[in-house]
């Protein structure tokens, strides 16, 4: 393939790439959105492969490579349950760090391209600064993923001093860095790069550890975004103009992505990265802190009784959560959603920006259940209407729908918009126990009068109250 025919099929793949990500932006053109990037890939990767710059010695090491990584991408689509989703996106974005990290130590060691003058540094400034997000977004994803995964806990580790420990942290890189342009050789060069990795690699740990478990869907989107400016590094050491606009596009989304998560979640970005909020125990409210303990018992409910409530219901909000994810009870939902449905009651469902555990994660496994996308809702769209609705019913949730946010200023999700689901006439929360969700928050909803705890395993809950519904 010649040189200009390399460039064509980058610039279609560009395009494609970048319908692709319009395409995602709805969950009613998701599936034409993926065909694109798939298909955009495919013609990036045999541009690459059929292009000028890969000797024929090279083509069965690339094809093996392929055929190793596509055996993997294929088991794992295979074996991953939708609840195992965000940490195999986290971990995913780890194999995108470590890339840039071996993309750049082999191109820094690499003498069969010279550089002099002021490509040499420029070069090398490259190199610098794709190790330096690579190993960050490598060791930070993959506390990310044992922090999703259940293997590291959700609580923030606040070392003391923390902020000044990065601020050293940030000084050494930059004092490293300028060694590392000024040496003469590779010999040279290598200990402040390796330093600098090291320091980096640890940046990435403390950084995400430092962040709370109801963080961490914007973790998820924020190491996106780190990703995506790692591959925009890679191109710029390999001079591959695709990986440029690829990286940047990912890293610009990524980006974009975390900031809108952000403002719905009432938080400043740089105070979320700095371990905002999410974790360990509220400070006490003034006054003795009853805000912070709710007073009361709770009521609990039955299957039948839950189904009764539905039926005599005009209207209906469904709060999916994360619970329903573990359950994978989205199919029953769908199916009491449209026997409701089918008896009149007008049914929706509301989405908090922030459940489950990453980004649109409610949102996919609803699509997965054949849920109508026009009574799927965002927060912003359906939090007016709960003081109009006779039942909601939340399926797994809890941080997302706790009046704590709104009402005590001690709590470490004070500030955060969340559904008011207490606002309608009657509310049915669905938990396993009485166990705090992910940020480690106690939920005053649970001890409203007007709310219902229907304790029990969410699938099979939900398959009683279908029963009772049909009964």
């Amino acid at each position: 393939m010649s040189s200009n025919l390399a460039t064509m099929a980058y610039i279609g793949a560009t395009i494609l790439f970048i319908l692709s990500l319009g395409g995602l932006s709805n969950p009613e053109t998701a599936r034409r959105g993926n065909l694109f990037g798939m298909v955009g890939m495919a013609i990036a990767v045999l541009a690459t492969v059929l292009g000028p710059r890969v000797t024929a010695g090279g083509v069965p090491w690339i094809v093996g490579a392929l055929v190793v990584g596509g055996a993997v991408g294929v088991f794992a689509a295979k074996k991953v349950q939708m609840t195992q989703m965000p940490e195999l996106v986290a971990l995913m974005h780890s194999l995108v760090g470590l890339a840039a990290c071996l993309v750049g130590f082999a191109s820094y060691v690499d003498t069969s391209v010279q550089f002099t003058g002021a490509e040499k540094a420029i070069h090398e400034v490259e190199i610098y600064v794709g190790i330096l997000i690579g190993a960050v977004t490598f060791s930070g994803s993959l506390i990310a993923f044992g922090k999703l995964s259940g293997k590291i806990g959700g609580k923030p580790l606040l070392l003391p001093g923390r902020h000044l420990l990065n601020l050293a942290g940030l000084l050494v890189v930059i004092w490293f860095g300028a060694a590392f342009v000024q040496a003469h050789d590779i010999q040279a060069g290598m200990l402040p790069l390796l330093v600098m990795t090291v320091i980096a690699l640890l940046f990435g740990i403390h950084m995400v550890m430092a962040i709370g478990g109801a963080d961490m869907p914007v973790v998820v989107s924020m190491l996106n975004s780190y990703s995506g400016w790692a591959a925009a590094a890679t191109g710029f050491m390999l001079s591959n103009d695709l990986l440029i606009v690829v990286g940047a596009l990912v890293g610009s989304s990524g980006a974009i992505l975390s900031y809108i998560m952000c403002r719905a979640m009432n938080r400043n970005f740089i105070s979320v990265i700095a371990g905002g909020f999410g974790g360990g125990a509220p400070a006490p409210a003034a006054g003795g802190g009853a805000a912070a303990q709710p007073q009361g018992e709770v009521t609990p409910v039955s299957a039948v009784e839950t189904a009764e409530l539905l039926r005599e219901s005009k209207s209906v909000i469904i709060v999916p959560g994360y619970g329903m994810a573990v359950a994978q009870a989205q199919h029953t939902v769908f199916e009491i959603t449209r026997l409701l449905r089918e008896k009149g009651v007008n049914v929706r469902f509301g989405i908090h920006p922030v459940a489950g555990r990453m980004p649109g994660h409610m949102n996919v496994l609803l699509a997965e259940a054949k849920v109508p996308y026009d009574i799927v809702l965002e927060m912003d769209e359906i939090n007016d209407d709960f003081p109009d609705t006779d039942v909601t019913m939340v399926i797994g949730a809890n941080d997302i729908v706790n009046p704590a946010a709104q009402d005590d200023p001690t709590s470490p999700i004070a500030g955060m918009p969340v559904l008011e689901v207490w606002k309608a006439k009657t509310s049915i929360v669905m938990k396993r126990s009485m166990a705090s969700g992910y940020a480690g928050v106690d939920n005053p909803l649970f001890y409203k009068e007007n709310n219902r705890m229907l304790f029990g395993d969410a699938k099979k809950m939900l398959d009683e109250v279908l029963a009772a519904l049909k009964a």
